[in-house]
């Protein structure tokens, strides 16, 4: 088996323009990364480093009227001709999901590469043990949750075994075990193989101890991104630099950025504020048949959703948690128990979600998924906001506001597609506030966001609890459920065990703070 040769970057003066952008999405970066080294890339959401990720694996030069700048070389040759030598693994965990067998999925790389069979298949199976996704080879990609195809996109690259490792937002969506799981499996592959290391985190403290050297993006100034803000060893940058990068958006260590506190007000009965209501609810993905019903992977004895109050809901990747959110906000059949909206929600259209007209239903629940892009239908940010309105015959006062409040303004006129992720979870988020529903279903909503939009969009949803909006939120992020309150609803282990690859049916149990 040959052995990994490090890869050299070297970027002077490049820039790139999204096709219909006024601005640069990177400009005038200089970097220089040696062979072999680990690099922390940081910066505030927007700055460019999904962008640079994507350039690096040579994967943004059929867009289409986009426009180049500079010279981005690997080895001396241009990124965009040299596909193979990295792998990346991006922040959409569907986009990097090719084959419907997991095994296969994760050989795919390694034989576009031409790697002899017997090589592969020992490869996959090194690989899936490394980032703990421990499933048969047969096991049906479709059927992983977000997390676990964030772990099988990690394989997969790990299996072609490159040059030059890119990973954008690895951890995002996965669950405490499963972030050191993931971590460790790139640090163990780095050890063995020298490769060199690219990775952006909004969260620092979980690579710090992996990598060598930390490049922060400079923030946007008038819409351009200007180049390298700081660079150098991990405890010199976060050490002398710490209140200009927490200006940044940048997140440290230690630091929860300050966000408008919920105010207190006197609670009434539940009664008086109950808008949905579960009952011994089990809930699957896959369609009940005349002869065969679906078997559930979740089963939660009690769920009350009210007016003004957070519920989270939280526990291992793969557990149910996704389904269940869908299936609370009327999109999914449930799979046994019941669920009824109270005559609050349901304003004479019925007790049953599932049995709501699209107008109905975007104006009492509004969902936002796990995977932004599901959501978008329009070809510019401030088309997307206007939907919902248009469709529900409102006014459109509110959507200058949206965008402002959720840092969207410069990108108002842009395709959604060609937005960062943290732009694009924050325009997911948008498009359902502008329908103005009563309760709010959000999947992993801090998906992407540096420490600023977290902060903007934490305070906007207390000020939605104020006004009266429920808000469910499926995250694994503890310092968002803290800042929101609320009940905590925690599926499957209890917290710090590590999910069972074939787990008994996890009953939910609510916790109060």
């Amino acid at each position: 088996m040959p052995a990994v040769v490090p890869a050299r970057i070297s970027a002077k003066g490049w820039g790139w323009q999204h096709a219909g952008r006024a601005g640069q999405a990177v400009h005038d970066l200089d970097l220089e990364i040696a062979p072999g080294e680990r690099v922390l890339l940081l910066g505030p959401s927007g700055a460019g480093k999904s962008t640079l990720l994507h350039a690096l694996a040579g994967v943004l030069g059929s867009e289409e009227g986009a426009d180049e700048f500079g010279s981005l070389l690997i080895d001396g040759v241009p990124a965009a001709q040299s596909r193979g030598r990295a792998g990346l693994m991006q922040q959409d965990p569907d986009s990097q999901v090719v084959l419907s067998r997991i095994g296969d999925d994760v050989a795919f790389g390694a034989e576009n590469l031409s790697v002899p069979r017997e090589e592969i298949w020992r490869r996959v199976g090194a690989a899936l043990d490394a980032v703990g996704l421990q499933l048969p080879l047969e096991h049906s990609s479709s059927a992983l949750s977000g997390g676990q195809k964030q772990r099988l996109g990690l394989a997969g690259m790990l299996a072609m075994m490159p040059g030059l490792l890119l990973l954008d937002e690895p951890t995002a969506n996965l669950d405490p075990v499963g972030v050191m799981e993931v971590r460790d499996a790139v640090r163990r592959s780095l050890d063995a193989s020298g490769a060199t290391l690219v990775v952006v985190e909004h969260r620092v403290s979980v690579w710090l101890d992996v990598v060598d050297r930390v490049v922060v993006l400079a923030p946007s100034a008038a819409g351009e991104p200007g180049g390298v803000l700081l660079d150098g060893p991990p405890a010199t940058v976060l050490t002398q630099a710490a209140d200009m990068l927490a200006a940044a958006g940048v997140w440290l260590p230690g630091r929860i950025p300050a966000v408008r506190q919920r105010i207190a007000t006197i609670k009434h009965d539940v009664g008086d504020r109950l808008l949905l209501e579960a009952s011994d609810l089990s809930v699957s993905r896959k369609k009940s048949g005349r002869r065969h019903r679906a078997e559930p992977v979740a089963v939660v004895p009690s769920v009350r959703i009210c007016a003004g109050e957070a519920l989270s809901v939280t526990g291992p990747n793969g557990v149910g948690k996704s389904t269940l959110a869908l299936t609370l906000a009327g999109l999914l059949p449930a799979a046994g128990g019941t669920l009824e909206a109270t005559a609050a929600l349901a304003r004479g259209a019925g007790s049953s979600p599932l049995k709501w007209r699209g107008r109905e239903l975007i104006s009492r629940i509004g969902t936002v998924f796990q995977e932004p892009e599901h959501q978008f239908v329009a070809g510019s940010v401030r088309e997307e906001l206007l939907f919902a309105p248009r469709l529900l015959g409102r006014g459109t006062e509110s959507v200058d506001g949206l965008l402002a409040r959720l840092r969207l303004e410069h990108v108002g006129d842009a395709n959604p597609f060609t937005l960062s992720g943290g732009e694009k979870r924050r325009l997911s988020v948008a498009t359902v506030l502008a329908a103005s529903p009563q309760v709010l279903v959000l999947d992993e909503p801090t998906f992407g966001q540096d420490a600023n939009t977290w902060a903007e969009l934490a305070s906007l949803l207390t000020e939605l609890l104020d006004a009266g909006t429920a808000v469910v939120s499926v995250t694994h992020d503890a310092a968002f459920t803290h800042v929101l309150g609320g009940e905590q609803l925690v599926l499957g282990e209890e917290p710090g065990q590590a999910a069972d690859s074939t787990p008994s049916i996890p009953a939910g149990e609510v916790v109060q703070r």
